[in-house]
């Protein structure tokens, strides 16, 4: 494939999980052909999601409930994404707790899909945002900034490393999703402005599955990149989080897939959470 190229440097939002620094290593490190120069520019997913709010990246990794926030300005690749089954949030606590409508929950942020699923099952939970690292501390306490909490909804390598914290599983929100709707749970999707010329935007896309195309030929050279920015987690936790997160659906989102999300978006519309939108969900090849 020839890819006309710009001079013009993109910058490319995406999160320290080891997911993203696996697909993302080749493209960052100048490994594959991109239409424009990418600068990698690594956040975690909330900020993400509320850069994306505000315009700033052109490229960036988002949370599929944020996107839908933001589908006027961008528009999903169909490659390097985070879908699949077993990929859920989940629920914790100290000890059962039972219905948790009521009772005071916290989060790890409002445009996350874990929020948009927890609302959707326990429309009448109570809310306290934080950074989704301190989600477990907290609950293990039972307290964060001096207000008692009953559960915790936790993400990413969290899912691995519950148990050490004292606390056991109330639900798998993934599973519920499963059950539901026989689909895929759409976790997060990398977007491009829809100002970008639709043969960059599918330029782009490819640039993205060959990156982790490359990741899946030389899976030893990354691993120094992904340590560098998984900070203190083990090894194998490291390894379990690629493993459940990066998958056929992160090669191609496919019709399945597409599927998925149209489901959550649906279903994020019915439940009052964001407005409807003609939008076409993701990119085409230009």
């Amino acid at each position: 494939m020839t890819i006309a190229t710009s001079s013009r440097t993109l910058d490319l939002g995406y999160s320290f999980c080891p997911n993203d620094t696996f697909i993302f290593y080749a493209l960052a490190h100048g490994k594959v052909p991109t239409p424009q120069p990418v600068r990698e520019v690594l956040e975690d997913v909330q900020t993400l999601n509320d850069w994306a709010k505000a315009g700033r990246l052109p490229i960036t990794k988002i949370s599929y409930r944020a996107y839908f926030e933001v589908m006027d300005e961008y528009v999903a690749l169909r490659s390097g994404g985070a879908l699949g089954r077993g990929v859920g949030p989940l629920i914790v606590a100290r000890s059962e707790v039972g219905d948790l409508n009521g009772k005071t929950v916290l989060s790890p942020g409002a445009l996350t899909t874990a929020e948009l699923l927890l609302k959707i099952v326990y429309p009448e939970v109570r809310v306290i945002r934080v950074r989704y690292d301190e989600v477990m501390p907290a609950v293990a306490r039972g307290e964060f900034g001096g207000q008692a909490v009953d559960a915790g909804l936790i993400i990413h390598e969290s899912r691995f490393t519950y148990p050490q914290h004292g606390l056991t599983k109330l639900l798998d929100l993934g599973a519920w999703w499963e059950g539901e709707t026989g689909l895929p749970l759409p976790l997060g999707a990398i977007l491009v402005r829809r100002d970008l010329p639709p043969e960059t935007q599918w330029a782009l896309n490819e640039a993205v599955r060959g990156s982790l195309e490359y990741a899946y030929r030389h899976p030893q050279e990354p691993k120094a990149y992904i340590r560098q920015h998984a900070l203190e987690m083990a090894d194998e936790v490291m390894q379990a989080h690629i493993d459940l997160y990066v998958n056929a659906f992160s090669l191609d989102v496919g019709e399945e897939g597409v599927r998925a999300v149209q489901e959550l978006r649906r279903r994020a519309v019915q439940a009052g959470a964001v407005a409807a939108s003609e939008q076409p969900l993701f990119v085409e090849p230009g």
